[in-house]
């Protein structure tokens, strides 16, 4: 299993319940992994997190809006059971292979590149308590910037590609070589997408511009603090049936 470093900090979960996301965010909808084929529930859904976390959601929403009125958060995915976890990334090793003309059913080094980038990104779909995948606890979201309509703004890569791309600060270099050129436009979105996560007391994940969290291992990694305050959660539900 791939490792990360915050495995070893402890938990104590505060036993903050799931609630399903209020209208004020905006979801992207049809969800890609529902679509996929990942086994959601029939009452389950990806457009939930600890309540705690969508307070902290609304508050970075209002500070992008007194900044951009006209932009909002776009929320792309929320609470992930470990059966979806497992099969997205058994998903996007096969997606990775297509792309590459890679047999995934034999053993080589180009396959082995390949899982070693796709675990770049996704969590290990850990069944320990001590080690939960950050989506399974609904403490992660994956989130974006859209257009006052929801339509989703050019970021420079999409949520979840693999590749070098993905780095939250991918595009510093040329938008300073460039100013004007469409790169510098890129990576001022991701650090208005940052800074407003982050005052709102988000952590973002090293490797993923789209990824931040509150309350999970990660967080307490990148926060100095010793405990984590939110492990996994083994079920969700949207009472309002539309996520």
């Amino acid at each position: 299993m791939a490792q990360r470093p915050w495995f070893p900090i402890p938990i104590l979960d505060c036993g903050e319940p799931l609630q399903p996301l209020p209208p004020q965010l905006w979801r992207l909808e049809p969800h890609p992994y529902r679509q996929a084929g990942a086994p959601y529930g029939e009452h389950q859904s990806p457009f939930a997190l600890r309540s705690g976390v969508v307070q902290r959601l609304l508050t970075a929403q209002a500070l992008l809006q007194q900044q951009q009125p006209c932009l909002r958060l776009a929320i792309f995915d929320g609470w992930r059971p470990l059966e979806v976890q497992q099969f997205m990334v058994d998903f996007s090793i096969e997606t990775e292979c297509r792309t590459r003309g890679v047999d995934p059913r034999h053993s080589s080094a180009a396959l082995a590149c390949i899982v070693a980038d796709v675990n770049r990104l996704w969590a290990p779909p850990s069944n320990d308590p001590a080690t939960p995948p950050p989506h399974s606890t609904g403490a992660a979201v994956d989130l974006t910037l859209a257009d006052q309509w929801g339509e989703p703004l050019a970021m420079g890569g999409a949520i979840d590609a693999i590749g070098p791309l993905s780095e939250p600060d991918h595009y510093a270099g040329q938008a300073i070589a460039d100013p004007q050129g469409p790169e510098a436009s890129w990576h001022d979105r991701r650090l208005l997408l940052r800074r407003v996560m982050t005052a709102a007391g988000f952590v973002q994940h090293p490797h993923e511009w789209w990824h931040f969290s509150h309350g999970d291992q990660l967080w307490a990694w990148r926060s100095g603090v010793s405990r984590a305050c939110y492990g996994r959660l083994q079920g969700g539900s949207d009472p309002a049936g539309d996520g």
